[in-house]
């Protein structure tokens, strides 16, 4: 049985256990490679990481917390599925915690901010591998929220969005939606330039609409 590599290249180290195998779990899951409804046998994952059962289950609980696992009676945790009802609530929620970063956050942009912004937005334009997709279109939004300054809120957006980023990857290389999403994003990043928030919101609730809507019908046409 092979064990997992505690410490991810290119990434800081978690400061405890737990929180280190929280994170390595999460990206398999956002990856696909743990797939929706798998469960996870967790003596073995122990074993592969070298852990204790309570170390273990911590790092699990953690997951549960962020919605990418459950726990069931006689199945133990097993990768949570997401339902098109359940993808409709994630992105209204994203919707209003987005819409606040937003508006808190453009009087504080500055031209490093924007640049920054737009050259995430220039990597996607050329970027081919469709599995980086997800995580530039994240770092695109992240940019521009981050001068709100508001730690908390930027948390909460980021554990909505990894509930359907596995899924995100998916659709956006098959259903043709990353062409759009990428001029929505183009005129997001003007209009922030231009500090106008209201066109910014109206902006970004059609962003939002569109994606909520697109996943919602790939997850009832999947089941």
């Amino acid at each position: 049985m092979s064990k997992y590599n505690l410490i991810t290249p290119g990434k800081t180290p978690y400061r405890t256990l737990p929180g280190m195998i929280t994170n390595i779990l999460r990206d398999k899951i956002l990856s696909g490679e743990f797939a929706g409804g798998l469960q996870l046998k967790q003596e073995e994952l122990a074993a592969r990481f070298n852990v204790s059962m309570s170390v273990l289950r911590e790092a699990l609980k953690n997951l549960e917390a962020e919605g990418l696992v459950k726990f069931y009676p006689n199945r133990g945790a097993v990768v949570s599925e997401l339902s098109a009802d359940e993808a409709r609530e994630i992105f209204d929620i994203r919707l209003f915690l987005e819409l606040g970063a937003l508006e808190l956050s453009i009087p504080n942009l500055t031209a490093a901010d924007l640049a920054a912004a737009e050259e995430i937005l220039k990597q996607l334009d050329d970027e081919t591998d469709s599995s980086r997709w997800s995580e530039l279109n994240r770092l695109f939004h992240e940019a521009l929220y981050r001068p709100a300054n508001r730690p908390k809120l930027l948390s909460l957006i980021q554990v909505m969005h990894n509930n359907v980023e596995r899924y995100m990857r998916f659709y956006l290389s098959t259903m043709n939606y990353q062409e759009k999403s990428q001029k929505e994003h183009w005129e997001l990043l003007n209009v922030c330039a231009q500090k106008n928030i209201k066109i910014a919101h109206d902006i970004l609730r059609r962003h939002m609409a569109d994606a909520s809507a697109i996943l919602a019908a790939y997850l009832n046409q999947s089941r």
